[in-house]
């Protein structure tokens, strides 16, 4: 039996071996685009890149986009996702275009 993830699964391009284990993580790219917003996070969202991926994209699922677009602000998605922090936030198009959605 296959293992498949979500197009909206931060393991949708992680390779399964032997039908039982995730092999290294491979994220996709989420590319740089004009219409991206800066975002610096408040206390709503402190280590909650999940609850801000629902209230952007309506899919929580999505909370590692954040970490994929911004690699040298964030390092850890959830510790590293703290007060004060500003990331750039891409828009559902760029999302949907990325992800093949």
């Amino acid at each position: 039996m296959a293992v498949t993830y979500k197009r909206t699964s931060p393991y949708f391009d992680t390779k399964v071996v032997s039908n039982k284990y995730l092999d290294i993580l491979k994220f996709r790219r989420i590319p740089a685009s004009s219409s991206d917003v800066q975002y610096t996070i408040t206390d709503t969202y402190k280590y909650r890149p999940d609850l801000l991926a629902y209230d952007l994209y309506k899919d929580s699922n999505l909370w590692w986009v954040f970490a994929v677009r911004n690699p040298n602000v964030i390092k850890d998605p959830m510790f590293d996702f703290k007060i004060g922090v500003t990331i750039y936030i891409p828009n559902q198009d760029t999302i949907n275009k990325a992800l093949g959605l």
